[in-house]
């Protein structure tokens, strides 16, 4: 199962690779008054990762609010 593991995350490390380097064209992404400009695959990637931290502190969230909900009618 491990060689299974190993060629899936090689696949997707290739994959992520193959889309940085076919998306190098550059892009200006502007928040209020400032703007920056990246490269789209990095554009992509940095949103990816904030949709998981965002993602994960909403399930934290729910799973906190669940817990507590199911503490006090156990009470």
């Amino acid at each position: 199962m491990r060689i299974v593991y190993s060629l899936l995350l090689a696949l997707f490390a290739a994959i992520v690779l193959l889309f940085a380097l076919q998306n190098l064209q550059a892009i200006t992404v502007s928040l209020f008054s400032y703007s920056v400009t990246l490269p789209i695959a990095l554009v992509v990637i940095g949103v990816y990762f904030l949709g998981m931290i965002s993602g994960g502190a909403l399930l934290a969230f729910l799973r906190g609010t669940m817990r507590r909900a199911r503490k006090k009618t156990a009470e």
